[in-house]
């Protein structure tokens, strides 16, 4: 048994899997090691649900914006808006945003004004962009390059399984990749040498559930509490022990979501 802590970085505590048993979810991660969740809105209808499940759980922090999916669906978030959102003192992150051409590609040019929106915002924050990025990588890379060099922000490259390209654009930018399950998969050996070329100081972990449970959960309902699974995968991916895989992700995700740390102070 280990004292070792961890935050899952990004889940959707929100989403309709998890409405019979919420607070058992949050009390399970707990008790799994996972002492802290960042849970997400993607769309801002949600927004009220999202916020109230922050305030009832010590351990949940939340973060908002528009899914890159639900861009062209749901009326457009201004930059006002997400700056308003996040003077709440658990909203610690802006998006989750991105772009995905896997399903959405014929509304990419709205993504991109939604994106450059949330890129706009967390320079304005200084909270930590999170994005979603499929089938996308050069214009993701070239539109948070370009938003970098106007103005630094902060990012964390939410589930990343895209290409070492894309991770080296992000990491000369000084962001953040997440590893979630999909890191874990045993036909993933490809991400992992990725996550291997990367610094660890750059490595956060996350479930994005209900979504992508690592084994031995695979083909079932993820859960907060699976982070473990996948940072046991990361520890071995760095050669570290799980205590000190834990340790650095920590100070990974306090560095990025510094806010967290204000609001335990402030506690």
């Amino acid at each position: 048994m280990t004292n070792a802590v961890i935050t899952d970085s990004h889940c959707h505590l929100d989403f309709p899997d998890f409405d019979d048993e919420r607070a058992d979810v949050i009390a399970r991660a707990v008790a799994a090691g996972v002492h802290r969740m960042v849970t997400i809105c993607t769309k801002l209808h949600q927004l009220d649900t999202v916020k109230a499940i922050a305030e009832a759980h010590d351990p949940v922090f939340f973060a908002a914006g528009i899914h890159p999916m639900s861009a062209a669906k749901h009326p457009p978030v201004t930059v006002d808006d997400l700056v308003t959102m996040a003077q709440h003192p658990k909203f610690v992150g802006i998006g989750e945003t991105g772009l995905d051409y896997h399903y959405t590609a014929d509304s990419a040019e709205v993504q991109k004004t939604s994106l450059r929106i949330h890129i706009e915002a967390a320079q304005e924050t200084g909270l930590p962009l999170i994005i979603h990025s499929r089938a996308a990588d050069d214009d993701m890379a070239r539109i948070l390059t370009e938003g970098y060099k106007a103005k630094p922000y902060s990012c964390v490259m939410h589930c990343f399984s895209s290409s070492a390209e894309l991770a080296r654009a992000a990491l000369d930018l000084g962001f953040y990749l997440s590893m979630s399950g999909i890191a874990a998969f045993p036909k993933s050996q490809d991400l992992r040498d990725i996550f291997a070329a990367a610094p660890v100081d750059r490595i956060l972990v996350e479930t994005d559930s209900p979504y992508l449970a690592p084994p031995p959960y695979r083909g079932k309902r993820n859960e907060p509490g699976y982070t473990v699974h996948t940072a046991k995968v990361g520890a071995e991916v760095f050669g570290l022990s799980y205590e000190a895989f834990a340790a650095q992700t920590e100070a990974n995700f306090e560095r990025l979501f510094s806010k967290v740390t204000q609001y335990k102070a402030a506690a």
